[in-house]
Order: structure tokens, then C-alpha cells, then sequence
């Protein structure tokens, strides 16, 4: 049992006013700290999908969960981590790219399937999309150029279907 193994947790909740307050609050409160958090609306616009990510061993996970199902906006708990599930994240990260580096940079880009989204004279705007191992190999690959801006979403995370079929969705129910 790893005190710091990460942990995907999906957490559907009523999409209302202040639930983003009071289950950040919960996690402050507690002293847990969030790695990583995205929330939006599901296919019901009345539930949103939160997906959070914490580090912490099996006894930090079953407090999380215990106090997140406490709270009236929660409509489901779940612990990705111990399921097969999907997960990506989004970055878009600018950098220096003059005339003689825009065709090195490109190529890096395309290695990691990234889109350029933005050029001007002596930068360009690369977005990428993948596992967080992915997002850091290539911040690490554009760090040469020198990194001007960087944004990330966090991860979002889906649970894999069983047997290769689909599974019911709580929001899904609503919907």
C-alpha cells in the first residue's frame, strides 16, 4: 500500500450553484490536497461529472470517498483507479519559433500528434492531447525552445466499458 499512489475519482453531481465550493471545500478541510480537478456538464445539463485526482494510500481514498457520498449535491462515487479506465489531458503550451525553428518544432508536434493553433512572428501555439506521461515527455521536448505559456486542463477520466459493451451511466438515467 503506496502513501502515494494517485488516485482517479469521478463524481457525479447536481449542477447547481456552489457544489465546485463545497466539494473543493471538503477536500481543504480535510487537508487533502487536489492534484488535479475538471469539472463539466454531463450529457444531463442537471449533473456534472467532476473528476479529481489525489495522491494518498487506500485508508486517504476511503475517507475521500466516505465524505464526498456525506454531501447532498453528490450523486455517485467512484474510484477510477481501481477500474480499466481512460484518461487524457489538454495542453496548450506557447513557445519561441522564429522562421529557423517553426519546421523542428512542427515535427515535435506532429511526433505527438499535436496541432499547431497559433503562429506569429517568432512563436507558435501547440496543443496536445494525452496521458499525463505524454503532456510531460512533450513539455520536456519544448523546453529548448523556451516556453512562453503553458496551460493544462487537469486529466478527465472515463471508466471502460465491460467486455467491450457499454455500461449504464447514472447521468445517463436522468437524461
Amino acid at each position: 500500500m503506496s502513501t502515494n499512489k494517485k488516485h482517479t475519482i469521478s463524481v457525479l453531481v447536481a449542477n447547481q450553484f456552489g457544489v465546485l465550493a463545497r466539494v473543493s471545500g471538503m477536500f481543504s478541510a480535510r487537508g487533502y490536497n487536489i492534484s488535479s480537478l475538471c469539472v463539466g456538464e454531463t450529457q444531463d445539463p442537471t449533473v456534472s461529472r467532476m473528476t479529481v485526482t489525489v495522491r494518498g494510500d487506500d485508508n486517504v481514498l476511503s475517507q475521500i470517498t466516505q465524505q464526498l457520498n456525506k454531501l447532498v449535491d453528490v450523486i455517485e462515487v467512484e474510484d477510477l483507479t481501481a477500474r480499466s479506465f481512460v484518461e487524457r489531458e489538454l495542453i496548450m503550451i506557447r513557445v519561441t519559433a522564429d522562421s529557423g525553428k517553426r519546421r523542428e518544432v512542427l515535427e515535435i508536434a506532429e511526433i505527438f500528434r499535436g496541432k499547431i493553433v497559433d503562429l506569429d512572428g517568432d512563436t507558435m501555439t501547440v496543443e496536445v492531447t494525452g496521458a499525463q506521461g505524454k503532456i510531460g515527455a512533450f513539455i520536456e521536448m519544448m523546453r529548448p525552445f523556451g516556453i512562453i505559456q503553458l496551460v493544462r486542463t487537469g486529466e478527465i477520466a472515463i471508466r471502460r466499458a465491460a467486455n467491450g459493451g457499454t455500461e449504464e451511466d447514472p447521468a445517463a438515467e436522468t437524461a
